[in-house]
């Protein structure tokens, strides 16, 4: 199995993304699964074209997106996205797209085809916070889950796609009151306990966990 996992570069004024630096410690290989590591912009549409060429290149099995998700305590793996780009702020290259479709042929949402409740259990097995997510937000995040579902709907029907979303780290909160981190080292463990359960879980049913769902 090839799985090519992304992680976005900084944005919003953050000197760093934790979502591309766990994605940087994953071993090359997880669970027998080749893990193929790939930096995106954090801008709409382009980021889309910089997964898009790397599924030609490398064919992978899975597409696993990962994004920074400030505010949550836990890893969350996405269960849907929608349609629609409704960003609070500029991308990285000043796009603000408001309430505007991702594809004006697509579906209204996609959900995603990993086993999101048994990568959340791996998740806490590994020792780390973890929650199955029903919302992906409206900025870039959600943007590229929807375009990579719709690639596999219209293009690549027999490739699995998905998001995580990861906590700030700890440098980001230094002066952010109240607000949850988490460690890179955590984080990468998070991921590659879910990328091991993805591994696992191929060709089989979800789990049918209960709880733990962030809304």
């Amino acid at each position: 199995m090839k799985i090519l996992v992304t992680g976005f570069d900084p944005f919003g004024g953050e000197l760093i993304n934790p979502a591309l630096e766990a994605v940087k410690g994953l071993a090359p290989v997880i669970n027998g699964a080749e893990v193929i590591q790939l930096e995106i912009p954090t801008v709409f549409g382009k980021s889309a074209e910089v997964v898009k060429k790397a599924i030609e290149e490398h064919q992978p099995d899975v597409v696993l997106n990962i994004g920074q998700a400030g505010g949550r305590f836990a890893v969350s793996p996405e269960r849907v996205a929608i349609n629609v780009d409704d960003a609070r702020i500029a991308d990285n290259e000043g796009n603000q797209p408001v309430d505007e479709d991702i594809q004006a042929d697509g579906e209204t949402a996609y959900f995603t085809q990993l086993p999101v409740k048994a990568m959340v259990t791996a998740i806490k097995a590994a020792g780390v916070p973890g929650s199955v997510s029903n919302t992906a937000g409206t900025f870039v995040c959600n943007h590229i889950m929807y375009q990579v579902q719709y690639l596999i709907a219209k293009e690549y029907p027999n490739i699995k796609g998905g998001f995580i979303h990861v906590p700030y780290s700890p440098e980001q909160v230094l002066d952010k009151a109240n607000q949850p981190c988490m460690s890179l080292a955590d984080m990468t463990k998070a991921l590659t306990a879910a990328i091991e359960a993805i591994v696992e879980f191929d060709g089989k049913a979800d789990l049918k966990a209960v709880g733990g769902a962030i809304h």
